[in-house]
């Protein structure tokens, strides 16, 4: 089919408007088929396969020959299905009343970036509950544990700091770590 469709193309692009009405005839029930299953409304399937077809015609010069033509037109529909299914999404605006509502706008409908109080609270008690449990724990973990996940100061300095060796203060991270984490075993 695609020697006979170049062929027309040619006598289109040399003036034929004819040969393009074969074209058309040829692709006109497949190409509503997609617009239609886009679409979901023959109506409107019918103005976009309609709309393609003038649209290919109005670029015919850009089409390459070397590809197939079919190819070309879907592509061409689609994308007027698509753009006419954009088309169709509602706009909603935030200061726009919701239905049903007395008063309430759009804005009462999202979602607020602060935390809820009940959110608030129980992450305020996590952290006295880890507080207490951190000082809890014997001096010399305590001390590596409050410098390494408190103060976020690198292990080095926590060494220099308490004039401990490095390999001191890794061992102590992690043994404070676990001894922390059996006392906060229940959470």
């Amino acid at each position: 089919m695609d020697p006979l469709i170049n062929k027309r193309i040619k006598q289109v692009l040399k003036g034929d408007q004819s040969a393009y009405a074969d074209i058309v005839s040829l692709y006109q029930q497949s190409l509503h088929q997609v617009c239609y299953r886009m679409l979901g409304n023959k109506e409107e399937a019918e103005d976009a396969a309609q709309e393609a077809f003038i649209k290919a015609y109005i670029h015919l010069h850009t089409y390459d020959q070397k590809r197939k033509f079919s190819t070309w037109l879907y592509r061409i529909a689609t994308n007027l299905c698509i753009d006419r299914i954009r088309k169709k999404k509602p706009d909603y605006y935030l200061d726009a009343e919701v239905p049903g509502t007395e008063g309430l706008d759009m804005y009462s409908q999202l979602a607020a970036d602060e935390p809820l109080p009940e959110e608030e609270l129980e992450r305020m008690e996590l952290q006295e509950r880890i507080q207490y449990e951190i000082s809890r724990l014997p001096d010399k973990y305590r001390a590596v544990i409050i410098l390494k996940y408190i103060e976020e100061l690198p292990l080095q300095e926590i060494s220099d700091i308490l004039d401990i060796p490095l390999g001191t203060v890794k061992t102590r991270v992690h043994r404070g770590r676990e001894a922390l984490r059996k006392q906060l075993g229940d959470l």
